[in-house]
């Protein structure tokens, strides 16, 4: 998903602004928008291909989309936008962002928030090539003076390349190709080690990074998965890839217990944001729950099976 095609997509839908109901004093209805509601106009968007006009508003709309960030673990806070994520992870000798959205500002603002001085960011690790995870690189960049940025091959390409599932990309608008991952390489950082994996469907140069999340003290395991849609498929193939993707994540050897999101309107995690500030009080965490990951990737993957069974008729 790329904001710069939905924003082409919605750029006819302006006229619902003027219409559009208010469910809180002078607030759009969009903006009470549930996670449910997010889905299924993203459900409408990837069967039509046209932008519901709503959900261009939805996205474009900084007062509901810049959110306050937040504690996940003691050593993850999320940074990111109310659809499209970036986290940072604190490690013995610095940290590491996930991916820049589309609005390095906000990121960058979020960041000095929870007290994350620029220079001890050290690494950037990208997902793939489109413009909402990765189209805040060159402002990112130039903010974090000792950040290395590293994804995919085939993610540098989709940012890069005109040729790429995203248009609009182009190299003015994204940085040179930094470190190119491969598929079961670790990044290490200080105390962590980051687990890089080549999981293809959302586009084929998606990645996903499995790491250590901690909860007083207790170690889990946690997991961005890298793409969650399937609005940039070429065929088949890629959707068969999608699955089996999915399916290496759900493996018992990886032992994913968190599910830390690249969308949070797929998980619900936007409205469990109260309660996870409020956690450290009973002692829980909301995000550790293998299960739930486990029916996270079944829901992908029998959506995907659904879009298969359409493409061959």
């Amino acid at each position: 998903m790329h904001r710069r095609s939905f924003l082409a997509a919605a750029a006819g839908s302006l006229a619902f602004l003027s219409l559009a109901g208010c469910a809180v004093a002078g607030r759009p209805a969009y903006a009470e928008w549930d996670s449910e509601t997010v889905k299924r106009k993203f459900g409408e968007f990837a069967e039509t291909g046209k932008m519901p006009g709503d959900l261009g508003a939805w996205l474009r709309d900084p007062s509901v989309q810049e959110i306050e960030p937040f504690q996940c673990f003691d050593n993850v806070w999320y940074v990111g936008l109310r659809w499209v994520e970036s986290y940072v992870i604190r490690t013995s000798a610095g940290y590491v962002l996930i991916d820049t959205t589309e609005n390095p500002g906000h990121v960058l603002r979020n960041l000095k928030k929870i007290g994350v001085p620029y220079g001890d960011v050290k690494y950037v690790l990208m997902t793939h090539g489109h413009f909402d995870h990765v189209g805040g690189a060159v402002e990112v960049k130039k903010a974090l003076p000792n950040a290395r940025f590293a994804m995919g091959e085939r993610g540098w390409e989709e940012a890069i390349s005109k040729k790429g599932p995203d248009k609009n990309a182009h190299a003015a608008r994204m940085i040179p190709r930094d470190i190119v991952l491969k598929d079961g390489e670790t990044v290490t950082l200080g105390d962590t080690k980051f687990l890089a994996l080549s999981t293809p469907g959302h586009t084929w140069g998606t990645f996903s990074y499995v790491y250590p999340v901690f909860w007083n003290g207790k170690r889990h395991v946690g997991v961005t998965i890298g793409g969650l849609g399937l609005n940039a498929i070429e065929g088949p193939s890629q959707v068969e890839a999608f699955i089996h993707s999915m399916e290496r994540l759900a493996d018992p050897a990886l032992g994913i217990e968190a599910d830390l999101t690249a969308h949070p309107f797929t998980t619900g995690l936007i409205e469990k944001i109260p309660e996870i500030r409020r956690m450290r009080k009973d002692g829980l965490n909301l995000l550790v729950n293998r299960k739930e990951f486990l029916e996270h990737l079944e829901e992908l993957k029998a959506n995907a099976r659904a879009r298969l069974r359409k493409m061959r008729g």
